[in-house]
């Protein structure tokens, strides 16, 4: 039991950062539209982000969770306003694209810090035991804290005047605009917003992973794969859609090992597309 627990609850830390993740990919891939391969490439850039905020300048870990969100805020930008709103209506043209920045974010980070892994110290030390299992306070701090973004953003996208322009481009752009609402302005805030999570989720990974130019490729593909079990567009999809992963990922390796888990996890995920394609929280459309 012991033993049990102890996975569930390293289950429920990874589950964490791939909702931290994810939570950027609903916005800009749900609401926007846009397939962002380079997202995995924001999150890198706000784990070094973190990595030169506390290890170079020595700034303390709230500090660096800011610079972070504003360092993948400012990526994101650039990137909208440069090349995303100018392929616009070209799905294929913009995931070709975004591939490409990847690539050159991949390339010009191990010019800058070179390949070898960095390292970022854990900001909360200690911890607390449940019986034989040792929970360590970052954890916890993790887990509480995705869940007070989760609750900010669903409030900021529910409940603000901003999440109302966001919807309203999102289920008609033409009658917004007839509104007066400026699409590309509020594109490229809710861009910037989306990309500023991701380097969030970068920093909050930091401490408890290496950092490494090629470290946002697995957390691109659990994005992509809780957003699609969730429903694309679903807050509470994707955050239904990171538990299962990251709980099955961390209990099937526990029984077997982490290729094993990852093919069954793979498995899973096909299944359910394979009868719920929408996925499982999908939103009704008209």
């Amino acid at each position: 039991m012991d033993s049990v627990l102890a996975l569930l609850l390293n289950g429920l830390n990874s589950s964490a950062l791939i909702l931290m993740a994810a939570l950027g990919m609903v916005i800009i891939c749900g609401l926007m539209g846009v397939i962002n391969l380079a997202h995995g490439e924001l999150i890198m850039v706000g784990a070094y982000t973190a990595y030169c905020a506390t290890q170079l300048l020595g700034l303390n870990f709230a500090a660096a969770m800011a610079l972070a969100f504003a360092a993948a805020a400012l990526a994101g930008i650039l990137m909208e306003v440069l090349v995303v709103r100018r392929l616009a209506g070209r799905p294929a043209e913009t995931m070709l694209a975004t591939f490409g920045i990847s690539v050159l974010l991949q390339q010009l980070v191990n010019i800058i810090f070179g390949a070898q892994s960095q390292y970022v110290a854990i900001p909360i030390k200690g911890n607390f035991s449940i019986g034989k299992v040792v929970v360590p306070y970052y954890n916890i701090f993790t887990v509480c804290f995705v869940a007070a973004v989760m609750a900010g953003t669903v409030l900021l996208m529910k409940k603000t005047k901003f999440g109302r322009r966001v919807r309203a481009i999102t289920q008609n752009r033409d009658m917004a605009e007839c509104l007066g609402i400026d699409s590309a302005r509020v594109d490229t805030v809710t861009f910037a917003f989306g990309s500023g999570l991701a380097g969030l989720a970068g920093a909050l990974a930091a401490p408890v992973k290496s950092v490494s130019p090629f470290m946002g490729g697995p957390y691109l593909v659990n994005s992509f794969m809780t957003s699609v079990v969730g429903g694309i567009a679903s807050f509470f999809g994707t955050a239904v859609g990171s538990l299962m992963v990251g709980e099955s990922t961390a209990l099937l390796g526990g029984v077997s090992n982490d290729v094993t888990a990852n093919i069954l996890v793979f498995l899973m995920i096909i299944a359910v597309i394979r009868f719920k394609p929408e996925g499982l929280f999908a939103k009704e459309r008209r």
